[in-house]
């Protein structure tokens, strides 16, 4: 097996927190991280690129210790061929976009003359050609985001960091500069590391998929894998899946609180079962024929939710149920209404946990 570009276990002690992150990416891989708020994304972030000390563990780029408490090692930020793009830019605002783009290059030893000829190529690279004497202020989020990327990128990183690139981004812009960007990284041989909320930029984006909580790793994979089985609440969610842990026996599940659901999966022993809000029917008794999951329900709460409204319940099982706008309005639902709630088998998925 290929050794990856980048190998690290990222272990950090802020406080009561510790980040305790085995990461490994290849060259020319993309991987997204992500992870609801004080995960632990940020840190491990800000420790792959020399900004926060590990406290145990190694970052070892391309064969080269970067950070290894153990041995005494760790190299400063100017020093590691790690390129970032940050949230927010970080553009100086006083530099025009050539300039902004140049300064990497001319911490590296560069000459003046040099550093702003490799600037004016990437931001050609980037599209911008027209923009190189605009400062900061002069330029769109769209485009700021790109002269963030070119500035990154001209540093020749062999390890390329992305703190939420598109997060500041208006929907329009984001998903024109989301094309962009699947461009850039696409042609990028080094490895890529992608800090995000949004599952669809991590999906569009990413050749893998890292999910931490707490500090630690809970799943990783492809983007298929991850999304067909979940472990955690928070992917579930991410997803868009119900996930519910119980104890299988063939094709029944029965969980904690004592609702046994049917599954078309066969699983022995500890498992996971999942089904999408949108297998979730709802009825104003209990159903006859052929659902073999159904248990009564109280509406919890509606929200919009694309071209449906998501109808939070609560019971014996607390469930998510996709329902178009016209049942809502007919069956005049409302919280606090009781209703039944039915699954049929074959929507049913069950895994080993």
């Amino acid at each position: 097996m290929t050794a990856p570009l980048l190998d690290a276990r990222l272990v950090v002690d802020r406080g009561a927190f510790r980040l305790d992150l085995p990461l490994r990416v290849g060259a020319g891989e993309v991987v997204a991280l992500l992870g609801p708020n004080g995960a632990g994304k940020t840190t491990a972030l800000r420790a792959l690129a020399g900004l926060q000390p590990l406290t145990a563990g190694h970052v070892v780029v391309d064969g080269v210790d970067l950070d290894r408490p153990g041995h005494g090692r760790w190299v400063p930020p100017e020093r590691r061929r790690v390129g970032v793009v940050f949230q927010d830019y970080l553009l100086f605002p006083h530099l025009s976009a050539r300039d902004n783009v140049a300064f990497g290059p001319r911490r590296q030893g560069l000459d003046r003359r040099a550093a702003r000829e490799r600037a004016t190529g990437w931001l050609e690279r980037v599209g911008l050609a027209g923009y190189a004497r605009r400062k900061p202020g002069q330029l769109s989020g769209g485009q700021a985001q790109r002269v963030a990327l070119a500035r990154a990128l001209a540093v020749h990183p062999r390890v390329l960091l992305l703190d939420e690139p598109l997060a500041a981004l208006d929907a329009r812009t984001r998903l024109e500069t989301r094309a962009q960007l699947h461009r850039h990284l696409s042609a990028h041989d080094g490895a890529a590391l992608l800090v995000t909320h949004d599952p669809l930029d991590a999906v569009a984006l990413a050749d893998r998929l890292v999910i931490v909580e707490d500090g630690r790793l809970v799943q990783e994979g492809d983007a298929a894998a991850v999304t067909a089985r979940p472990r955690t609440d928070y992917v579930a969610r991410l997803v868009g899946l119900n996930l519910y842990r119980g104890h299988a026996d063939g094709h029944r599940v029965r969980l904690a609180d004592g609702v046994t659901l049917a599954s078309v999966d066969r699983v022995d022993g500890d498992a996971f079962v999942v089904f999408p809000p949108a297998a979730v029917a709802l009825h104003p008794h209990r159903p006859e024929g052929s659902p073999r999951n159904a248990w009564p329900a109280t509406v919890a709460g509606l929200q919009r939710h694309g071209d449906h409204l998501r109808v939070q319940l609560t019971g014996a099982l607390d469930v998510a149920a996709d329902v178009s706008a016209t049942a809502v309005a007919q069956w005049r639902l409302e919280p606090g209404q009781r209703v039944w709630a039915a699954v049929e088998a074959s929507e049913t998925r069950a895994y080993p946990a």
